[in-house]
């Protein structure tokens, strides 16, 4: 097992990273306050892990909710259905709730306990390499609206975080391929080792190789827990982590959440990125070709689905939360592993690169 931390002073909290960590009672005995614990689950996972993650904690009184499996649910109505068990539970202010799932999980049952009784405990027990290494991390936690993605929620951290590599061997192909686009986006951001390193190890990610995928979830970890502790509430620097998301969130919302998973729209939206920086001088086309291809060996889309318009992003792209006083602001690249937030950008060049993806 490996252990890492999140230095946020009295907020600071571990990340466990190995296999067969999710059933240790004594990763989450340390984190756990009260004696009430809740665990929130999906019905894809709960076959899969619930059993084992309720042995864990056979000391608390457990109770469980299990919501319905994808980022469509992702919303305030499905939210509502985990503070209806907290109160028919009369669950108090010492309560933990535990996210047994992938990203949507945790976003949600991070909202629930920053909001129910005005803040309770949650522990992070992330079930995807997405989640792994990403949304897991950091304390951002929230639901969608039908106008943009994340629009609504807090920023609440957990007490720890337990990823168990070994969840990763029920993991979909698909759902895996989407976990990658968050870890490329780590090298791309400011860390041009890494990307090397992706690039001539991504075969062994794609085929699942214990060893590289544990590498790449504690660099991405590791690198994430930087910028995360240098700007918890992304006043600045933060915001690097939003490679490929403006794009990316832009194609989710417009084709409708779930058609395509967030990791492919991440994969499209940094290529998308790597063009509209070439596009500026800011970044050479071998750079560009080697990001395309890089994202393409992950099995992610390297494009937008043409169901988008350009007129499309750019009215999705207007809601974006990097928007500050009705500007666009976008993170772009001036290399890889030189990621900028600028809006020193002509609208109709971004236009143009939108109408070329």
């Amino acid at each position: 097992m490996r252990t890492l931390k999140v230095d946020l002073g009295e907020r600071a909290y571990p990340i466990f990273i190995g296999p067969d960590l999710l059933g240790d009672t004594s990763l989450y005995a340390p984190h756990i306050h009260g004696q009430q614990v809740m665990v929130v689950t999906n019905e894809t996972v709960a076959p899969l892990y619930l059993e084992r993650v309720e042995n864990a904690l056979s000391g608390y009184r457990v109770a469980r909710v299990v919501l319905p499996d994808g980022e469509k649910y992702k919303t305030l109505d499905i939210l509502d259905r985990i503070y209806s068990a907290l109160l028919e539970n009369r669950f108090d202010r010492r309560c933990t709730l535990v996210a047994l799932g992938g990203g949507v999980i945790g976003d949600m049952a991070g909202f629930a306990a920053a909001s129910y009784q005005r803040g309770v405990n949650f522990i992070q027990v992330p079930t995807t390499l997405l989640s792994q290494v990403d949304s897991s991390v950091g304390g951002k936690t929230g639901v969608n609206h039908p106008l943009g993605k994340n629009m609504i929620g807090a920023f609440h951290q957990p007490q720890c975080v337990i990823a168990d590599t070994a969840a990763l061997n029920t993991l979909p192909d698909r759902e895996l391929s989407a976990g990658l686009a968050e870890v490329i986006k780590y090298g791309l951001i400011n860390d041009p080792e890494f990307f090397d390193w992706l690039a001539s190890n991504m075969t062994s990610l794609v085929a699942r190789d214990p060893a590289a995928l544990i590498y790449a979830i504690e660099r991405s970890c590791a690198d994430k827990a930087t910028v995360v502790a240098a700007d918890e509430l992304e006043a600045g620097q933060r915001a690097l982590l939003n490679l490929g998301h403006t794009f990316g969130h832009a194609i989710e919302t417009g084709m409708g959440y779930g058609a395509w998973l967030h990791g492919e729209a991440v994969g499209a939206g940094m290529c998308m990125a790597a063009a509209f920086s070439q596009r500026l001088g800011w970044m050479t086309q071998g750079d560009v070709d080697r990001i395309v291809e890089v994202i393409g060996a992950a099995g992610l889309p390297t494009a937008p689905p043409a169901e988008v318009t350009a007129e499309r992003f750019l009215e999705l792209m207007a809601v974006d939360k990097k928007v500050m006083d009705g500007q666009l602001r976008l993170v772009l690249m001036h290399g890889i592993g030189k990621a900028v937030v600028t809006s020193d950008f002509n609208m109709d060049s971004l236009r143009q690169s939108l109408d070329a993806a």
